[in-house]
């Protein structure tokens, strides 16, 4: 399977996009000004416990005091349920060192543990921790075990702590993985030796996202990383250099002159990224709308006719649309939960086709999923782990016109309102003549449509109205001036 990584860097922000066979699955985006937090380790303060919640707020130097639940609290998680309560393991000003494990999102701080941990190439380290673990999408019980006993020749008889082997280490040379447990080692020992920082402070920043790139993202399939960036193609070519050495000879410079993201059509995507309405290549269409509880999905033929029947074509459509919405959340970045409403099927085979399908492309998704089946309303629950904003959080803002709504009122109900705020305003205060300051579409409407409407309005407050257009004013915006 064919997957390229294209790396397009600005002064002001990094942008990655990951394409598979051609076709792009993931998009990241970091910016200089607010780079992602999620695995930043913190020596924080504890400014609030919350018993009823069983959680803490923590101050951690950030914009908003962050998050920590007790099931997040290490130390304690093997504990009894009343050796568990928040009260008893946490109180205000106590300091404490703690990692984030879920950003900021929308008015929410972010999500902490005191459970330690950061990656490498090929493992991740649990400085607390004292076992091995193996990445579930390692499959064979005897390669797993043949993992667990070279990593177990590989660590110092002084090593403490535990560690997780990755999926990369399936094809890790023993020189690597020995180069991995000697780097993560190191970076715990630089870690503790900040600890005595003055509280709040930040022990470690995870790596920029051109350099996660090679940590994370490049993987067996991978068959070359193309920056746009000479800088930052050096940066990249000196870290795989001493971290990912494997990984040096797939990382290529872009020189020419038309923009990366251009040639492969990356722009366009992320624009129909951001819409609400997906088209399939059947003729078909989904329709996406995120709020902050939950995603919904709505599956439609459209214009897409069977060639045999009617429930072929519904089959065919909902079968297109099920590897449609898996690109799209990952595309989007979409998650918490997810309900989809895919064409009613009447056939239970079709059903099981369909959520099979499903099942199956979401399994290349490297974000944890789960799925149900269908529910008695014919609709498919399923949830995406988030750990990050969604890229339409990142790019867009709440529109000031609609306030986010999607629809705004119309010139005559804004007409409406006007003539009853005038009527209140002449009830109250003496004013010598009203002045209606509003949007043309406004004013057009008074003038046309309304002008008996006003009229009325003249006659019965007694007081003239005139009217004046104020270009910048959106359409449900007006002010009222009592001259």
């Amino acid at each position: 399977m064919s997957e390229e990584i294209l790396v397009n860097v600005t002064p002001q922000e990094t942008r990655v996009a990951v394409l598979h066979l051609g076709v792009v699955q993931e998009l990241h985006i970091e910016r200089a000004q607010c780079r992602g937090l999620v695995s930043n380790i913190y020596m924080g303060r504890v400014v609030r416990v919350l018993p009823g919640m069983q959680s803490a707020f923590i101050d951690v130097g950030l914009e908003r005091a962050a998050f920590l639940h007790v099931a997040d609290i290490w130390e304690e998680r093997h504990g009894s349920e009343s050796e568990r309560q928040i009260e008893l393991i946490l109180h205000e000003g106590q300091s404490l060192m703690v990692q984030v494990i879920k950003d900021p999102i929308g008015t929410k701080g972010a999500r902490l543990s005191t459970q330690i941990s950061f990656a490498g190439r090929y493992l991740v380290y649990l400085p607390q921790e004292t076992h091995i673990g193996i990445s579930q999408k390692i499959e064979g019980e005897e390669e797993r075990e043949q993992l667990r006993q070279k990593l177990h020749q590989l660590m110092p008889s002084d090593a403490t702590g535990g560690f997780i082997v990755r999926t990369m280490a399936e094809m890790a040379e023993d020189a690597e993985m020995q180069a991995d447990i000697d780097y993560l080692r190191r970076l715990w020992g630089s870690i503790q030796s900040r600890g005595n920082c003055t509280v709040p402070c930040l022990l470690y920043q995870d790596l920029d996202l051109s350099l996660r790139v090679l940590r994370d993202f490049v993987n067996r399939d991978t068959t070359r990383i193309l920056i746009d960036s000479r800088e930052t193609y050096q940066r990249m070519a000196e870290f795989a250099q001493n971290y990912t050495h494997a990984v040096l000879e797939k990382l290529q410079h872009y020189g020419a002159d038309r923009p990366l993201f251009e040639l492969h059509a990356i722009e366009d995507e992320i624009a129909k990224a951001l819409g609400r309405r997906v088209d399939l290549k059947s003729g078909g269409y989904l329709i996406i709308d995120q709020t902050e509880a939950l995603t919904t999905v709505d599956v439609n033929t459209g214009g897409f006719v069977g060639a045999r029947n009617f429930d072929d074509t519904i089959f065919k459509t909902n079968l297109e649309a099920a590897q449609a919405i898996a690109r799209q959340l990952r595309l989007r970045n979409l998650g918490g939960i997810v309900i989809i409403d895919f064409i009613d099927m009447d056939n239970t085979e079709h059903q099981e086709a369909v959520l099979t399908e499903l099942k199956k492309v979401l399994a290349r998704d490297p974000t944890r999923t789960t799925v149900s089946g269908f529910s008695a309303l014919g609709l498919v629950e399923m949830t995406r782990k988030r750990t990050r904003e969604s890229l339409a959080h990142v790019l867009c803002e709440v529109c000031p016109t609609c306030g986010g709504r999607g629809e705004i009122k119309t010139a005559q109900t804004v007409c409406y309102e006007i003539l009853r705020e005038i009527l209140r305003e002449a009830r109250q205060f003496d004013a010598r003549e009203f002045r209606i300051v509003a949007a043309q579409s406004v004013i057009d409407l008074f003038l046309d449509e309304e002008s008996g409407s006003l009229a009325q309005l003249i006659d019965f407050i007694g007081k003239p109205v005139s009217l004046q257009v104020e270009t910048t004013y959106p359409q449900e915006q007006y002010d009222i001036i009592l001259l």
